[in-house]
């Protein structure tokens, strides 16, 4: 009888301890998504100074922490859909980056690409733009890695980065950010971004797809992602660049065959000696043009010639300066709930150290395409056809190294029964080129770039004739 006592009292006691432990949990839980909501809530902009009177759509932003030991933030801007295209709940979210290495995505693509503002030449006031991507799906832009924007790290010795690290970060705000917005978890989700976001696009995707295996239900719903004039492999994209820059009379025969021979293999990004050399007798016969879009006029930023585009790949400091006048001042930042220290720095849109501190930057993003195609994502690839920095000849011979099989063959499609580009369906994937547009896609033909993004979402393919 004593032993029967004993075990009733063994077995009240265990379920005590687990009452109280659930307790315990349940009300630490609970306690975090009060946190988390009172952060989001925080986090809602009211207004931003300029901000035109009919906005109808809701925007956050603020700092997610992706290392709590070395201090590394990343600053967002989520932009919501308007109340008039649908409720936001209904519609995907899409994470925005740019490239660089170490330009911030709010610098060029919420401002002056895909995002919903664009700042007046006097700094102060905004306009919307009518083909902001946000009328498609929730856009979310990060400042991507820390040390770019206003994303920060507390740790001096930290401002060595590289590709691995970067994605890392990201696939962490991800995850911290989603506790913060437990609406978007299970949400339809796609990647998006240009230039050197074509490294930055497939490595998160390939986290994501590799931690999401085997799970029924992930949080993170990935489905496919987007890149506009991608770096995607060393050597292709070299011997296509140089073939781009002759067939448009921008080189010599001679400068093209020294190229040919001397540059294929270096680095996209920290050519060696000989190549440098050579490259910089490439740019002395460019002249003095826009090689983002090299039917467009130059910039001379403060009366100066900017930095060869090797030197800074995909960052065309000119058509920022409205924004970088804006983004400093101190009423935009707290707005933003950005610079929340009022450190007195400069916001700029590229940073030289995270540029130059770069150590990890892979000579192929091929292999990680493959897996990828395997894996079912859905994938697109776009060129604006006048860019010289990374033209579509570049992306076009990487892309013909994945030895696809086609679907359907080169083939033109129509915007408003006018030719918008030109288009070739792969097993796996999406190839298409803008006609006109250079660099920065979504910027120079915005309205065909809001086309391009609202067939890839619903994933179907652009006209191919005028009916």
């Amino acid at each position: 009888m004593k032993g029967h006592f004993s075990k009733i009292s063994n077995l009240l006691i265990f379920l005590l301890a687990f009452i109280t432990f659930f307790h315990s949990t349940t009300a630490a839980t609970a306690a975090a998504t009060r946190q988390h909501r009172y952060q989001r809530l925080k986090d809602k902009i009211r207004s931003l100074p300029g901000q035109p009177a009919n906005v109808s759509f809701d925007q956050y932003s603020g700092y997610i922490t992706v290392d709590k030991k070395l201090g590394r933030a990343l600053f967002y801007w989520l932009v919501e859909v308007p109340t008039n295209n649908g409720p936001a709940s209904s519609k995907p979210l899409v994470l925005w980056l740019n490239g660089g290495p170490g330009c911030s995505s709010i610098a060029y693509g919420a401002f002056e690409e895909v995002g919903p503002f664009r700042v007046g030449p006097d700094g102060k006031t905004l306009s919307l733009s009518p083909y902001a991507w946000n009328k498609e799906a929730n856009i979310l832009f990060i400042d991507s890695p820390a040390g770019v924007g206003f994303s920060y790290t507390n740790t001096s010795f930290d401002q060595i980065t590289g590709d691995q690290r970067t994605a890392k970060d990201a696939y962490a705000f991800l995850v911290n950010w989603l506790l913060r917005f437990p609406q978007y978890k299970h949400r339809p989700f796609y990647i998006a971004g240009e230039s050197y976001a074509g490294h930055y696009v497939p490595q998160l995707s390939q986290i994501i797809v590799r931690l999401n295996k085997g799970v029924k239900n992930p949080e993170i719903n990935f489905k496919g992602f987007l890149v506009g004039n991608p770096l995607l492999d060393d050597y292709h994209d070299n011997i296509g660049t140089f073939e781009f820059w002759w067939n448009h009379g921008l080189i010599s025969d001679t400068t093209y065959q020294i190229l040919n021979e001397t540059c294929p293999y270096d680095s996209f990004l920290f050519p060696s000696g000989d190549c440098y050399k050579y490259l910089l007798q490439a740019y002395a016969e460019f002249g003095d043009i826009n090689f983002y879009g090299i039917y467009d006029p130059p910039c001379h930023e403060l009366g100066t010639r900017l930095p060869h585009p090797w030197m800074f790949r995909g960052s065309d400091n000119c058509i920022i300066k409205y924004t970088k006048v804006y983004m400093n001042r101190p009423d935009v930042q707290k707005a933003f709930h950005a610079n929340v220290t009022r450190l007195p720095y400069s916001w700029i849109t590229c940073s030289d150290i995270v540029r130059g501190s770069w150590t990890d930057s892979p000579t192929t993003m091929l292999p990680i395409f493959k897996e990828l195609i395997k894996a079912g994502i859905r994938i697109w690839v776009f060129s604006g056809d006048t860019d010289a920095v990374l033209p579509l000849t570049a992306t076009r011979y990487s892309i013909k190294a994945l030895n696809l099989n086609t679907l359907i063959d080169w083939h033109a499609w129509y915007d408003k029964e006018k030719v918008g580009g030109w288009s070739q369906v792969y097993k796996g994937m999406t190839y298409l080129t803008v006609k006109g547009a250079g660099h920065e896609v979504p910027m120079d033909r915005p309205r065909l770039a809001l086309t391009l993004f609202a067939h890839f979402l619903k994933n179907i393919a652009l006209p191919s004739s005028t009916h």
